[in-house]
């Protein structure tokens, strides 16, 4: 059967990051063909304007032009034709981010949403997409790795792929480049890892380790998997670091350094990290591209989809991407409680925790937790780390008030299962209700509390039923985030500015200026830059205030701009904001179900 929608791409000019796409419609509207571009994409919740990359878009119909009009910033109308309409456009790619497109004459990534004008009519129809290879010599060994499916392609992978819809489409990104590659069964589905990026690396035991994750998540909720087959898209490079979850796939940015060497067989803290991020976007696959909140059922990309609901997608997933590992057995009990209190220490050093609930955090995310700026540590808390608390908190309630027959597990399986018999998205106080109904529980007070206050999660004390111990320190150095051990009390707390800060050139620039803090009460913000104090340059801040006592008065001299300023201000000790977990014996036991 052929597809009324034919896209065509090609990387047409790798040294200047574009691609040219072709898109043929056979049968155009009549009153005149409606073209337009997502203006963001699924999983990422910020207005991207994707089509402020096109260039040179033009059309034509029986080798005459046809005029377009440009109805609004991502809307094209082709005016009426008798038979076929062809456009051909080219899009800039140099975003080396998972959400939008990328070429250079190394590599190519592309996500349909930044490169596939959606066709007024047809979105529920079946498209056709041929992706063609560069020209030239030096692009003979460039492949593609995707999870839409083929009909006809060569062994590189470059040939027509089909879509059952404009959605499904929208959902397969497409690896293009000389990448390596490593396969391996999870539950009898096929998966498959795609690497590029300069690196050196052990991917069979990236593979081996990934393996385990996948086969507790789908053993979590159930065989069979939803996909018959799943591709891991990995780049690897420097200072980088994100995920964005697809219905079969997801792409994924690392450090280089972070992938496993060959003959080292402890998990190093930046293969954890890794892992972990693996581990969040493969949960995605159940929790948020199926079970998915009502306001993106379907998805309207024209414009933002409002959800009270993120806290469950992103905070749910973020409580267990790291579950995962210690339950797969890749890390032990107190690996993971290091990585639990971590999380603790972060949350809990914001006051935007106390301004923000949660739910305002998720409906808010597309205005402030997508455009942090340096007051946002005072006045927004996160969806995905304090949501990975809620979650916990919610667990071992579930737990402790059903004297350990049910837990979160059993709410997320029964989510599933919603999904498999009717395909909907829940409306905004369904998922409350369902978990209520699933334990048999009284929760509400719980979720009002967790979830419509800023109050405190009442975290030690539900620890404290599963045999691990926290307590609250200041932190030991600027790098200490927290974790396993004890707390010192005889030990004198640090003297603190109230800052997070970053190298500069002329010394160090305060990124951060964190609420009641002696920096903040100075009249010091953000942005400016400290190059003094009490007369001598600042090159370690963290050293420089070891050489001080809390109470002491100092003299700091800072750039705003190109402005001196001179201000004086007391020391204040570190807050006593950093989370010490310590496991008892047989404790923990919620970890290893």
């Amino acid at each position: 059967m052929t597809a009324p929608v034919h896209y065509s791409i090609r990387p047409c000019s790798p040294q200047t990051h574009c691609f040219e796409v072709t898109l043929k419609l056979d049968k155009p509207a009549r009153q005149g063909q409606v073209f337009s571009l997502p203006a963001w994409i699924p999983g990422s919740y910020l207005i991207r304007e994707f089509s402020r990359h096109i260039i040179g878009i033009h059309a034509e119909s029986a080798g005459q032009e046809v005029r377009l009009l440009k109805l609004d910033k991502h809307t094209w109308q082709a005016e009426p034709v008798n038979g076929s309409l062809t456009l051909v456009y080219q899009v800039y790619a140099y975003d080396l981010s998972v959400r939008g497109a990328y070429l250079d004459e190394e590599r190519g990534f592309f996500n349909a949403s930044s490169v596939f004008l959606s066709v007024a009519g047809y979105e529920s129809e079946p498209c056709d997409v041929e992706i063609r290879a560069p020209k030239g010599k030096s692009f003979d060994d460039w492949k593609v790795a995707s999870s839409l499916p083929a009909v006809d392609v060569k062994k590189s992978g470059f040939g027509r792929y089909r879509a059952s819809n404009y959605d499904e489409l929208l959902d397969h990104p497409v690896e293009l480049g000389n990448f390596q590659r490593v396969s391996f069964k999870a539950c009898g589905v096929a998966h498959e890892f795609v690497v590029s990026g300069r690196f050196r690396g052990d991917l069979k035991r990236l593979a081996r380790d990934t393996k385990k994750i996948c086969e507790y998540q789908i053993r979590l909720f159930g065989t069979p998997a939803p996909f018959e087959r799943y591709v891991f898209m990995l780049y690897v490079g420097k200072d980088i670091y994100g995920g964005l979850e697809h219905r079969a796939s997801t792409a994924l940015v690392a450090n280089r350094d972070d992938l496993p060497q060959s003959g080292t067989e402890p998990i190093s803290d930046g293969y954890l990290k890794l892992l972990g991020l693996i581990s969040h976007e493969y949960f995605h696959s159940w929790n948020v591209k199926r079970i998915k909140p009502a306001a993106f059922s379907p998805y309207d990309l024209s414009r933002e989809g409002y959800t009270r609901l993120l806290w469950a997608f992103e905070g749910i997933t973020s409580y267990y991407d790291d579950l995962a590992l210690v339950r797969s057995g890749l890390i032990d009990d107190k690996r993971y409680l290091g990585l639990l209190a971590q999380t603790i220490s972060g949350v809990q050093r914001g006051a935007g925790r106390l301004k923000q609930t949660l739910e305002e955090s998720s409906f808010d995310a597309w205005t402030k937790y997508y455009r942090q700026d340096e007051n946002s540590p005072n006045s927004i808390v996160s969806y995905y780390t304090k949501g990975s608390l809620a979650a916990l908190a919610l667990d071992l309630t579930i737990r402790q008030q059903s004297a350990g027959q049910q837990s979160l597990d059993d709410v997320m399986r029964a989510l599933w299962q919603k999904w498999l018999r009717d395909g909907k998205g829940l409306a905004e106080d369904e998922w409350e209700k369902l978990a209520a109904e699933v334990t048999g529980l009284e929760l509400q007070t719980f979720f009002d509390a967790a979830l419509r206050s800023s109050t405190e999660l009442p975290l030690a004390a539900l620890l404290a039923t599963q045999g691990v111990d926290m307590r609250w320190d200041s932190a030991d150095h600027a790098a200490d985030a927290g974790g396993i051990g004890s707390v010192d009390d005889s030990r004198k707390p640090r003297a603190s500015l109230g800052v997070k800060t970053v190298a500069d050139a002329l010394g160090v620039r305060l990124v951060n200026v964190l609420d009641d803090g002696a920096a903040q009460r100075a009249g010091l913000a953000g942005g400016d830059v400290l190059i003094a104090l009490d007369g001598l340059k600042v090159a370690d801040l963290d050293k420089t205030l070891a050489r001080y006592r809390v109470g002491d008065s100092v003299t700091l001299h800072v750039f705003r701009r190109d402005e001196l300023l001179v201000r004086e201000l007391v020391l204040q000790a570190v807050p006593q904001a950093t989370c010490r977990l310590q496991l008892q014996p047989d404790g923990a036991a919620w970890l290893q179900e």
